[in-house]
């Protein structure tokens, strides 16, 4: 099986007609289901059994995990909800068609994810295997709503996914889709291709900071695209790889007022990091969102979903015509149920391995929001305050300023940065991007022998840590500047939380306390320099 993009069996004809999938695929074993039917990436390698992010596809708890602007390692209970859930269905397929049996289990998972973020019933969920397959998933729906093909305007293109240069403009983002139907990269989705703008965050300029003018480009390229006569689909960002979101509330308060139905707003919120009443307000404005259980979550990469409202929802059931190309991109389980028209151009076809890793970052969404509300500020807070201050006492990082003035009371615990971006410096001068991939690589390796030294240094080295991948920014007349990021995650709530105060107080303490401890294995990567050793099996983020 061919890890990463696998269909398993195909289907067998069922004795009434139709297609029935064979109940073997769910024997097939966990580590192999979990990382079937989704983005190449989750191929594991061969020799050291990890995926293109570091991260295995059963629970590694010796590797500390602090990357969670880009893919976590499944945590045991998240591995055992999973295993539990494919029992559940196991069973419930001896009495049911595979394909009935899936279906219901995907409807209950919408109810709970719209449970567990405080959604009314009437927002609905379009599941799919990443971020970047929900995005054509909106485009699709977008072009239903307006009514014309729109020109999709991505605000924050140079911190999304590399994928979504393809998507904005209805292209195939890799050779293969989830599905494992073979296309052709950067080749056009038939019925989707279009036009997109690309609107970066970067300050114009040799430094790394947000540009101050983001209004007032989004603006700008949402009217001259009206005037020329086309609709927009507008991405806006909420947050980006950075941590970073843009337009301000203002700003889309005066589109609404200026365009109204001429402008179709997607929020990329795919690292989930912003309050359930920031989420609603989208919602309520009319606003699709794309998320990911992934990310902040801490669910395994990877697992998509497009939140729809209900006034978009009326009208998206009664589709005529349908873009054959979105057809490799869906299965008749990930729409809800409720679209019965739109569902039935679809395939029956399960997606196991999506839908197991969805029920795995359930089980993580769900403990987090089990956390008092208090104690998740309280920690986002201490951590956020801690690690500011030891990035900002190392001689050998220096910090990415955050995005100022974009948070709201409906930003919760997310008034708290959770993203804390940093480069890497040595003479005063910036480490080159090389050099920087190959430190994220070493993090995650056993170094103790290339780095030796004393004994405390050599069981600093030994262990291993995962941290958001470098991204690569480029930058006005200078050199492309690669950063590296520590990512605060539910998961380190989670773990931290109890109802003994003192404790909690520990448990977050070990956290500081392992959070210094990768620090301090970089400026020992730095220092000596043990990078040739490193194998070549990550790069930047895409």
């Amino acid at each position: 099986m061919s890890a990463g993009v696998s269909r398993l069996s195909e289907p067998e004809r069922a004795s009434d007609g139709g297609s029935r999938y064979r109940l073997r695929d769910l024997f097939t074993p966990l580590d192999a289901l979990l990382v079937c039917g989704g983005d190449p990436r989750l191929a594991l390698d061969p020799t050291d059994r990890v995926n293109g992010y570091g991260c295995a596809a059963a629970p590694a708890p010796e590797i500390w995990n602090f990357a969670s602007s880009t893919a976590s390692t499944i945590s045991q209970a998240a591995y055992d909800r999973a295993a539990l859930a494919r029992e559940e269905l196991m069973h419930k397929c001896l009495f049911d068609e595979v394909e009935i049996a899936f279906d219901s289990r995907c409807e209950d998972m919408r109810d709970e994810l719209r449970g567990h973020l405080q959604l009314p019933a009437h927002v609905d969920v379009v599941f799919s295997p990443s971020g970047t397959d929900s995005q054509l998933h909106a485009l699709f729906l977008a072009r239903a709503v307006l009514g014309a093909p729109p020109v999709t305007i991505v605000v924050g293109a140079d911190q999304t996914g590399s994928g979504a240069a393809h998507t904005a403009r209805g292209h195939h983002f890799s050779a293969m889709t989830a599905s494992g139907v073979a296309v052709r990269k950067d080749g056009a989705v038939a019925g989707l291709a279009g036009v997109s703008l690309a609107l970066p965050l970067l300050e114009a300029g040799t430094g790394i900071a947000m540009r101050a003018d983001a209004d007032a480009a989004v603006l700008r390229a949402v009217e001259v695209t009206i005037a020329l006569g086309a609709p927009v689909l507008l991405q806006i960002m909420d947050a980006s790889k950075l941590g970073w979101r843009a337009p301000s509330a203002a700003c889309l308060d005066e589109i609404a007022r200026r365009w109204p139905r001429q402008v179709q707003i997607v929020v990329d919120a795919c690292q989930a990091r912003l309050g359930r009443g920031r989420l609603r307000s989208y919602l309520d404005r009319g606003y699709m969102v794309l998320m990911t259980g992934s990310k902040f979550f801490g669910g395994p990469a990877f697992s998509g979903a497009l939140l729809v409202p209900k006034d978009l929802s009326r009208s998206l059931d009664r589709i005529e015509g349908i873009a054959p190309g979105i057809l490799d991109y869906a299965g008749r389980c990930d729409w809800p149920m409720a679209w019965t028209a739109l569902r039935s151009r679809f395939d029956r076809r399960p997606n196991f391995g999506q839908w197991l890793r969805w029920e795995a970052a359930l089980a993580e969404i769900g403990s987090y929001y089990a956390v008092p509300a208090a104690f998740r500020v309280k920690v986002l807070a201490e951590l956020a305050a801690g690690i500011d201050s030891m990035i900002a006492l190392s001689p050998s990082l220096c910090a990415v300023p955050a995005a100022t003035g974009t948070a709201g009371a409906d930003d919760e615990e997310f008034a708290q940065t959770t993203i804390f971006p940093f480069m890497l410096i040595r003479d005063g001068k910036p480490v080159s991007t090389a050099e920087t991939c190959a430190i994220h690589r070493a993090l995650a390796r056993d170094m103790n022998e290339e780095i030796g030294g004393s004994a405390a240094d050599r069981q600093v080295a030994a262990q291993r840590c995962l941290i958001g991948q470098p991204v690569r920014l480029e930058r006005q007349d200078a050199a492309a500047q690669a950063v590296l990021r520590l990512c605060v995650g539910a998961r380190l709530v989670t773990e931290a939380w109890s109802p003994d105060g003192a404790k909690a107080q520990r448990n977050l303490q070990h956290l500081l306390d392992r959070i210094a401890h990768v620090l301090v294995k970089i400026e020992l990567l730095l220092d000596r320099g043990a990078m040739a050793a490193a194998p070549v099996n990550s790069a930047f983020e895409v």
